[in-house]
């Protein structure tokens, strides 16, 4: 969960366009960090007040959250954040790994100079987030280094692919970061990188993509591993008899 000293904030700028889209954005980043648990029910009314706008809007994120696998519709129960196994995780972070290291290996060799340039103003914006206490902050700006990195590969396959996966990435991305003394040493991973891509080494930069997304599989997995199962919520009519008869 959150701390509760961060309190990232979830409202939709209503000058944001396409406003669906940032309508999805927002509740995929709330449930990435925390803000709503795997198997917890998902109501219209608290997705309402905490993005600010309508049902229409939110109805439409659901349904796009729902192919992406990142919530499931349950007959008579409605919306919840899916369950992600520690063994789905592993064949997300098998194939990311793929996919990233191929990424520094096609950025090292065919990105230009301003696509340099953007991806170092998004490493630096990277590192200066990781002094904030805002995990919205971390995770934005770490997914905006990520989508540089894509825009210098000249390969669209490549990057339909990764936002194919990019809930669940996301997900897990945000996972591997709440492990203890994991962002200093993912900072460390990505400098290192960064160096390579420098250097026009793509052999090297793409090994170190891998190493760097193998070590956060093994962070977010533990954690996984270890995160005990909810108790499953009792329909509220149940949880009123079971009042009534302790009273």
């Amino acid at each position: 969960m959150i701390a509760p000293s961060a309190k990232p904030d979830f409202r939709v700028e209503k000058i944001a366009a396409p406003l669906r889209q940032s309508v999805t954005e927002s509740i995929r980043y709330a449930i990435a960090l925390g803000r709503f648990t795997a198997g917890e029910r998902l109501t219209e009314r608290e997705l309402c007040e905490m993005t600010g706008v309508s049902r229409t809007l939110v109805r439409e994120a659901l349904r796009q959250l729902e192919s992406e696998g990142l919530i499931e519709v349950v007959p008579n129960r409605g919306p919840s954040v899916a369950r992600l196994s520690a063994e789905q995780a592993e064949g997300v972070y098998q194939v990311r790994a793929e996919l990233e290291g191929l990424a520094c290996q096609l950025f090292a060799q065919f990105a230009d100079n301003d696509q340099r340039a953007a991806l170092h103003e998004a490493f630096r914006k990277l590192k200066r987030s990781f002094k904030d206490t805002d995990p919205l902050a971390r995770l934005r700006a770490k997914n905006h280094f990520y989508d540089c990195l894509v825009d210098g590969t000249g390969n669209q396959a490549l990057g339909d692919t990764l936002r194919l996966l990019n809930a669940r990435i996301m997900l897990l991305r945000a996972t591997s970061l709440r492990a203890p003394g994991r962002s200093a040493v993912s900072m460390a991973e990505l400098s290192a990188m960064m160096e390579a891509l420098d250097a026009k080494d793509g052999k090297k930069a793409r090994a170190l993509a891998e190493h760097h997304v193998h070590n956060a599989a093994k962070a977010a997995i533990e954690l996984l591993y270890t995160q005990p199962e909810p108790a499953p919520a009792k329909p509220k009519r149940a949880a009123k008899q079971a009042a009534a008869a302790r009273a």
